[in-house]
């Protein structure tokens, strides 16, 4: 028997044999279920109540699952709802803008049952104990964080340069930008970056953590060539190169 404390999960996803699937083998094992059609449903559902996570599918009738989850971050009463998106492809493209718009994991169609549910307990776990990259720094009680002339707000999740200029930061930037910021002046692999953003082995040739990065220090104006914030250490990863002052 289900009860308040059961995980509550939406599956957002247009095709109706798929979600009357995941509804079924989801609730088998435990998990309450809210199945909707497209993006429009989601919001209704949402506006009731929100789940502990959201399946969203990228290939959906009107707004896409890429603009939805744009949307679910840019929103305070969903910024930090765990979301798992469904790509038809698998294609690289497609999961980079799906974990740059936010997403904390993904999975390409087809796909086993049993792993997206063992994808689902990953990310809860990780998203109730405070998430492994974008929960709080050494110093919890931090409400910004200081860095080679750079402020991160962390209520705002947006960066502030010296003259007070707002740098608005993706989900994903954000993210990899927190990482970096909990651990100043050493040196991370691809493989501890990326399992320390999504919290599970990935691919042993997944380069997406490079565009990330690259990407991240065009926000920071840093110099791809010669960089002095996010520093390349060949064959071995980067490495923030700064000191972090957090700010109560």
């Amino acid at each position: 028997m289900q009860d308040m404390e059961t995980p509550r999960v939406m599956v957002v996803d247009d095709d109706a044999e798929i979600r009357e699937l995941l509804r079924a083998y989801l609730e088998k094992n435990g998990l309450r279920v809210t199945a909707v059609a497209d993006g429009a449903a989601m919001w209704r559902r949402l506006s009731e109540g929100l789940p502990d996570l959201v399946i969203l599918d990228i290939m959906l009738p009107g707004d896409d699952g890429l603009a939805l989850c744009r949307d679910l971050r840019a929103r305070p009463e969903t910024a930090d709802l765990p979301i798992i998106m469904l790509t038809a492809r698998g294609e690289d493209m497609d999961r980079i803008l799906g974990l740059e718009m936010g997403a904390d994991d993904y999975l390409p169609k087809p796909f086993n049952p049993r792993e997206l549910l063992a994808r689902i307990k990953t990310v809860l776990r990780r998203t109730q104990r405070g998430g492994s990259g974008s929960g709080p720094p050494a110093d919890a009680g931090a409400e910004r964080l200081h860095f080679a002339g750079w402020t991160l707000d962390l209520t705002a999740r947006h960066l502030v340069d010296q003259d007070g200029v707002v740098v608005p930061l993706s989900g994903g930037e954000y993210r990899l930008l927190r990482v970096f910021l909990d651990h100043p002046n050493r040196v991370l692999n691809r493989d501890q970056l990326l399992d320390l953003l999504h919290g599970r082995e990935w691919m042993p040739f997944d380069r997406s953590i490079d565009v990330q990065i690259s990407r991240l220090r065009k926000r920071l104006r840093d110099d791809s060539k010669q960089p002095r914030i996010i520093k390349t250490v060949r064959g071995e990863g980067y490495v923030l190169a700064a000191k972090v002052m957090p700010e109560p």
